[in-house]
C-alpha cells in the first residue's frame, strides 16, 4: 500500500528551491531591456543604478539599470514600488523615462571630492560620478546614484545624456530617425497603429473627426464657410513658399485684394508677414494678424490699403481697430524672465529659506500678472468684435509670437466650437503650427536658442484660468491641457518641432534626399501629429480629456423612431455675481482701477479704461457690467474674471512632482472623480430612455456602455462605483513616492498628523528627524 509518493515529494521540496536560488538571480538584470521605437537606438548603459525615490530614507529606491538611446534616457527596474500606483501612463514613455528634450540640466556629483559639474555637450568629466541629477523642463527632478556600478560606466553614461539631449542639428532629433524608419518600412507599426502624419483624431479616438492641418486649399475654404466670412478668399500666393518662408501656403485674405497687390505689398511688411484672416463674427465682424510695415516711405499708403480691403469686406462697412501688441503686452524675453522667476520657485530646495516669503516671491515673478495681462486685453478685443461691430487687425514686430497667443484667446472667448476638443486643436494647429509660431527656437529644443520664451504655456495657463472659472462651457480637462504642454517636450511630432512649415519642407527634404528616400509628391516627410493621440494613449486614458461637466451645444432625443435635438438654454446654467459689489462683478477691470485706495474715500474710476479712442468710456464699461450681470451663455461670448481671487496658479501643471503638494484621496481629483461617476450615470440614464422611447430591444444597450467618454465610469462591465483605492490632488500624473525632493514646507504637516505633538514648538519639530 505504501507508494513513493512521499519521497518523491520531500525531496523536490528541498532541492527545487536550490536550484531556482541558483538560477533566478543571475539573468535578472539582463531581462531588463528598454522598448525601443522605430528608430531608436541604444548609445549607452549603465547596471546596478539606484535611483532615488525619497531624499529622507533610502529603504523606497529602486535598482535597475540606466539606458540612454537618441530619444530618451529610460530607468528599468523589476523590483516592486510599495509607494507608488500608478493611474496612467504614456505609450511613447514608461513610468521612469524622461524624453531628451525634456531635460533642461544634467548635474554630476562625487561625494568624496565634493565636486558637481553642470555637463553640457561635447565637455569632459574629470571625476567619476556618484549621482546624476536630471532637472526637467516640466518641473521634474529625478537623481540616480552609482554606488554600487561600475566608475568609468557610470561616466559614460552621463556624457552620452549630456551629448544626445543637446543635439548641434535640427535633424538629429528624434523625429527624424523615426519617420525615416517608418518611410524604409511602411509596413511596421507602432502600438498597433500606422506612425505615419496623419491629422489624427479630432477627440479620443481614431473613428474621431480629424483635425483639420489647413496645409490645403479646401481646409481653409471649410474654416470661411463655417464662420461666415462670404468677402474673404483663400489665397494660394504664397503656394510653393514663394513670397514669405514663414506663413502657410495658403491663407485667407480681403477678396479686394488681388493677388497681383499682395505680391507688391508683401516686401514692406516685416518677414513678408502680410495680412492674415484668422476668424469672422456673425455681425460681420473679422480678426486679421499681421506684421509691422519696415518701408517707413510707402507706410501710410499700405496701412490704408489694406484698411480699406479689410473694411470693404465687412457688411456694414465698419471702421478698423487695430492693437499694437508690442506697446499693450509684455516681450517675450519678459515672459521668459517670469517663467524662470516661477520655476525657481517651484522647483527650488530646500524650501524653509523661501517659505514664508513663497507668496511674496510668486508676486514678484510676475507671471500671474502676466496672465492676467493676456486675458485682460483678450477680453478688451472681444469688446470690439462683439459690441462695436468692427474689425480688429493684430499688429506685432513679427507677427508670430504674441498675436498667436491673442488671437486664441480672443477666438475661445467668442466661439464655443473652439472650447470643444476638435475645436481647440484645429484652432492651435491654425493660430500656431500654421501661423508660423517659432516652436524650434522658443522651446529651445536644440538648447542653444537665445529666444527661449514658454509663449504656448501662457496660452495654455490663459485658457485654464478660463476652464475654471467657466467648467461647463469645456470639452476638454485640465489634464487634456496638461498633456498638450508635455507634447511639446517630446521630439517625435512634427507639430511642436520647426520654427515655420516651410522649414519643416525644407529640412525633411534635405532629411530625405541624404537618406535616399523617395518622397513622390509629398511636399517633405510626413511626421507625427500630436493629434494622432492613439500614439501616447491608450483609448482608457484618453477619457482623461473629457470635462464630466461639460454642457453640449445640443442633445440628440429620439421619439417615436424619429431622433430630435432639444437645446439647453442660458437661463439652466447661472453664474450669476448677484449681490456683489460692482468691482467684483465686472472682473475685467481689476481691482486697483475700481476698488478705492488704501485710506480713500472716493471711488475713481479710470476715464480711459480701454486706452482707446472712445467717444464715452462709459460704454465700454457698460458692456462689462451688463455681460456680468446677466446669466452666463455657455454656448455664446465668455470672459475672465480677473480680480486678485480669481486669477489663480495652475497647480497640476506646476506642483504635480511636489509630494507635500499633494492631497491624498483628496484636492479637486475627488470632486472630479464624483462628477465623472454622476456624469456617466447620467449618461446610462438617457440612454435607456432613448431606447425605451424608441422601442429598441434593452440588449443592445451594453454595446453603448463601453463607448462611455467617462475615465470613471458609475457601470458597466468593470464596476467603478467604489472610490478608488488611491488618488492625489496630481492625479493622473505624479504618484506619491515618485519624487527626490525635500519638503515644500520648513515643518511638513505630516509630522502634525502622524503623532501627538501638536503641543510642541515648530522649532523642536524642524530640528527632529
Amino acid at each position: 500500500m505504501f507508494s513513493l509518493r512521499p519521497p518523491k515529494a520531500t525531496f523536490r521540496s528541498y532541492l527545487l528551491p536550490q536550484a531556482e536560488e541558483k538560477i533566478t538571480p543571475e539573468p535578472r538584470l539582463k531581462k531588463l531591456e528598454p522598448v525601443l521605437l522605430p528608430g531608436e537606438i541604444v548609445v549607452n548603459e549603465v547596471n546596478f543604478v539606484r535611483k532615488c525615490i525619497a531624499t529622507d530614507t533610502s529603504q523606497y529606491d529602486l535598482w535597475g539599470k540606466l539606458v540612454c538611446s537618441n530619444f530618451k534616457i529610460s530607468f528599468i527596474t523589476d523590483d516592486p514600488m510599495p509607494l507608488q500606483k500608478f493611474h496612467y501612463r504614456n505609450l511613447l514613455l514608461g513610468e521612469h523615462d524622461v524624453a531628451l528634450t525634456c531635460i533642461e540640466q544634467i548635474v554630476t556629483v562625487n561625494d568624496t571630492k565634493r565636486k558637481q559639474k553642470v555637463l553640457g555637450p561635447n565637455q569632459k568629466l574629470k571625476f567619476n560620478p556618484t549621482e546624476l541629477i536630471i532637472y526637467c523642463k516640466d518641473f521634474r527632478i529625478v537623481r540616480f546614484r552609482f554606488d554600487e556600478a561600475g566608475p568609468e560606466s557610470a561616466k559614460k553614461v552621463c556624457l552620452a545624456i549630456a551629448h544626445y539631449s543637446q543635439p548641434a542639428d535640427l535633424q538629429l532629433l528624434f523625429a527624424f530617425e523615426y519617420v525615416g524608419k517608418k518611410y524604409h518600412n511602411p509596413a511596421q507599426k507602432v502600438n498597433g497603429i500606422d506612425p505615419g502624419g496623419g491629422g489624427g483624431g479630432g477627440g479620443i479616438s481614431s473613428s474621431s473627426q480629424q483635425t483639420p492641418l489647413f496645409e490645403t486649399y479646401s481646409d481653409w475654404d471649410r474654416e470661411i464657410k463655417r464662420t461666415g466670412a462670404f468677402e474673404w478668399r483663400v489665397c494660394s500666393v504664397n503656394e510653393g513658399y514663394m513670397i514669405s518662408t514663414c506663413l502657410p501656403e495658403y491663407f485667407v485674405v480681403p477678396s479686394s485684394l488681388a493677388d497681383q497687390d499682395l505680391k507688391l505689398y508683401s516686401h514692406a511688411f516685416t518677414g513678408r508677414r502680410m495680412p492674415m484672416w484668422c476668424w469672422n463674427h456673425s455681425n460681420g465682424s473679422a480678426l486679421v494678424r499681421m506684421a509691422n510695415i519696415k518701408d517707413t516711405l510707402q507706410q501710410r499708403k499700405i496701412d490704408q490699403r489694406i484698411c480699406n480691403a479689410i473694411t470693404r469686406s465687412h457688411p456694414q462697412r465698419s471702421d478698423v481697430y487695430k492693437s499694437d501688441l508690442d506697446k499693450s503686452l509684455p516681450a517675450i524675453h519678459e515672459v521668459q524672465a517670469a517663467f524662470l522667476k516661477l520655476k525657481q520657485l517651484c522647483v527650488n530646495e530646500p524650501f524653509e529659506e523661501t517659505e514664508e516669503k513663497w507668496l511674496s516671491s510668486l508676486e514678484s515673478s510676475r507671471w500671474l500678472e502676466y496672465v492676467r495681462l493676456f486675458l485682460k486685453h483678450s477680453a478688451e478685443l472681444v469688446y470690439m468684435l462683439d459690441s462695436k461691430h468692427v474689425s480688429v487687425v493684430l499688429q506685432e514686430e513679427e507677427g508670430r509670437d504674441l498675436s498667436c497667443c491673442v488671437a486664441s484667446l480672443v477666438q475661445v472667448m467668442l466661439d464655443p466650437f473652439f472650447r470643444t476638443i476638435a475645436g481647440f486643436q484645429s484652432l492651435i494647429q491654425k493660430e500656431w503650427v500654421m501661423a508660423g509660431y517659432p516652436f524650434l527656437d522658443r522651446c529651445n529644443h536644440l538648447k542653444k536658442s537665445d529666444k527661449e520664451s514658454p509663449l504656448f504655456l501662457m496660452f495654455l495657463d490663459c485658457v485654464w484660468q478660463l476652464l475654471e472659472q467657466y467648467p461647463s462651457a469645456f470639452e476638454f480637462s485640465e489634464a487634456y491641457l496638461t498633456i498638450l504642454y508635455d507634447s511639446t517636450r517630446i521630439s517625435l511630432f512634427g507639430t511642436f518641432l520647426f520654427n515655420s512649415p516651410h522649414q519643416r519642407v525644407k529640412q525633411s527634404t534635405e532629411f530625405a534626399i541624404s537618406k535616399n528616400i523617395q518622397l513622390g509628391d509629398e511636399k517633405g516627410l510626413k511626421f507625427p501629429s500630436v493629434w494622432d493621440w492613439s500614439l501616447q494613449h491608450t483609448l482608457r486614458d484618453r477619457m482623461l480629456f473629457h470635462n464630466p461637466l461639460y454642457i453640449g451645444k445640443s442633445t440628440p432625443c429620439v421619439h417615436n423612431g424619429a431622433v430630435k435635438s432639444f437645446k439647453r438654454t442660458k437661463k439652466n446654467y447661472s453664474s450669476t455675481l448677484r449681490g456683489l459689489p460692482p468691482s467684483l462683478k465686472n472682473g475685467i477691470i481689476s481691482e486697483p482701477d475700481f476698488l478705492p485706495r488704501r485710506n480713500s474715500l472716493i471711488l475713481k474710476l479710470k476715464p480711459d479704461f480701454l486706452q482707446h479712442t472712445d467717444s464715452s468710456a462709459n460704454v465700454t464699461e457698460q458692456y462689462f457690467r451688463e455681460w456680468f450681470s446677466k446669466p452666463v451663455d455657455l454656448h455664446g461670448v465668455i470672459l475672465p474674471r480677473l480680480s486678485g481671487t480669481q486669477i489663480k496658479l495652475w497647480k497640476l501643471c506646476y506642483f504635480r512632482w511636489v509630494p507635500e503638494a499633494q492631497i491624498a484621496s483628496g484636492g479637486f481629483i475627488t470632486a472630479f472623480h464624483k462628477i465623472s461617476l454622476l456624469a456617466d450615470e447620467v449618461d446610462v440614464l438617457s440612454r435607456s430612455l432613448r431606447q425605451h422611447n424608441s422601442g429598441l430591444p434593452l440588449l443592445a444597450n451594453n454595446s453603448e456602455l463601453d463607448q462611455s467618454r467617462m475615465y470613471f465610469r458609475a457601470n458597466g462591465l468593470n464596476d467603478v462605483s467604489a472610490s478608488p483605492e488611491f488618488l492625489s490632488s496630481s492625479f493622473p500624473f505624479s504618484p506619491v513616492g515618485n519624487l527626490c525632493r525635500r519638503s515644500i514646507l520648513g515643518t511638513p504637516l505630516s509630522k502634525f498628523l502622524s503623532g501627538a505633538k501638536i503641543w510642541l514648538s515648530t522649532e523642536t519639530l524642524a530640528n527632529e528627524d
